[in-house]
């Protein structure tokens, strides 16, 4: 078993960009993967539900993994991939798989959906997926998708797993569960906010990351959101929050990721807006409400980044005391 890594910061699940055709756009992922770094990114997720992931056959999900690993080789930045099914023996087997890419850095495994098992029974399985992954499991908690709710006694379960380093969040709003999770948080158990419009109240309670489908957009503000409320600073962070909030409602207006693909394509940084049935692209109206926040959104940050901006050299210089002066 690998030593946990640190999953502090800004992770970007990223869209598996696809041509006109319907095909892998490998040159777009790759671009896409090295400018959400270059804006702020600690790193990267593959085959996450943002990617389409079920749609994709073995060998795109295999082409995937090997673009995002060799950006994350030569940048240096942290590789998660997501994994897992609902059937413990499946996902066993793809945990085992991931051992061909030793740039990942940690597994994000969903909680077993549709056969909705018991939370003892959830505790089992990763239990026997922590065991056998060559990386440390990330728990994905997203009971709108799974059907399955995870209580903070069995979150509190799951952190005492070994090989188990935290869980991305997802559960539709701070709850109950949540306040009493993040109450008595164990020691060495990393909660990633996973719910884009919930991310700054989930930071602002203690989660030392974030796992954002939105920071395909306004990526440098994301990581200054994250960055803020890790450094204790209150205001910034409230105020970042507060501003990204409507970007992020744009984004998911329609189902995940049609509005995001609708926005990159505008943009210019893919090659079509195409998902893959069962999901549509977004309408028209969508990716228009979008881009404007977005635009909205890139305002307000250098706005922000002017009034936080030092004194430049220059200016100091011109009305400065003479040396040795106070």
């Amino acid at each position: 078993m690998q030593q946990s890594p640190s999953l502090a910061g800004l992770y970007v699940p990223l869209i598996t960009p696809f041509t006109d055709a319907g095909d892998l756009a490998v040159g777009a992922l790759e671009d896409l993967a090295h400018a959400v770094i270059d804006d702020g990114a600690a790193g990267l997720v593959a085959l996450g539900t943002t990617a389409e992931a079920p749609t994709l056959s073995a060998a795109e999900r295999r082409t995937v993994l090997d673009t995002c690993a060799r950006v994350c080789r030569s940048r240096g930045v942290a590789l998660i991939a997501g994994t897992g099914s609902n059937d413990t023996v499946s996902t066993v087997a793809a945990l085992r798989d991931l051992a061909a890419w030793p740039e990942v850095t940690a597994a994000l495994t969903v909680v077993p959906y549709y056969t909705r098992p018991s939370q003892d029974g959830i505790v089992a399985h990763f239990t026997r997926a922590a065991a056998e992954s060559p990386v440390p499991v990330i728990v994905y908690n997203v009971p709108y998708r799974t059907g399955v709710s995870l209580g903070w006694q069995t979150l509190h379960r799951l952190a005492a797993v070994p090989g188990i380093a935290g869980a991305k969040h997802t559960v539709g709003g701070i709850d109950h569960d949540t306040v009493m999770l993040m109450a008595a948080l164990p020691e060495g158990f990393a909660v990633l906010a996973g719910d884009d419009m919930f991310a700054a109240p989930l930071l602002a309670l203690g989660a030392v990351g974030g796992i954002l489908a939105s920071a395909h957009v306004a990526t440098s503000s994301f990581a200054k959101l994250i960055a803020a409320w890790r450094a204790g600073a209150a205001a910034e962070g409230r105020e970042l929050g507060n501003r990204l909030t409507s970007l992020s409602a744009a984004l998911f207006a329609e189902p995940n990721p049609a509005v995001i693909k609708g926005v990159l394509h505008a943009q210019g940084r893919i090659p079509s807006p195409q998902v893959r049935l069962p999901l549509l692209p977004a309408g028209p109206e969508s990716v228009r409400t979008a881009l404007d926040q977005a635009r909205m959104a890139d305002k307000l940050a250098s706005s922000h980044a002017a009034r936080t901006r030092p004194p430049a050299t220059a200016g100091v210089a011109e009305n400065a005391a003479p040396e040795g002066a106070v």
